[in-house]
């Protein structure tokens, strides 16, 4: 797993349709820790397929898409979570997760 990255991906999309379509684009690529933040294990090539999809997806004007880069899944990218209420499951290992 040494060559994949941990990474935090959130976002903020002001129209339904999209936002949709991006949550669509980011569960293919990643695990839902809450409504619109995701945590995504990807190589650097799913990292560029990823942001090449969501790319065509958002209006640039108005919608925002954050990625966090967390370190390897199986160090930092996994003991730097801290949470209150509810704590989701992460994954525990960087795998891939495309479908």
């Amino acid at each position: 797993m040494a060559d994949r990255t941990r990474f935090l991906v959130a976002y903020d999309i002001r129209d339904d349709g999209r936002l949709r379509q991006v949550a669509k684009c980011v569960e293919g690529y990643g695990n839902r820790l809450q409504y619109s933040v995701f945590l995504c294990d990807l190589s650097a090539v799913e990292m560029l397929r990823l942001r090449t999809e969501l790319r065509d997806v958002i209006d640039h004007r108005v919608d925002s898409i954050a990625f966090v880069e967390l370190g390897s899944p199986d160090s930092r990218g996994r003991h730097c979570f801290d949470f209150m209420g509810m704590r989701p499951q992460l994954p525990r290992t960087g795998g891939p997760t495309i479908v």
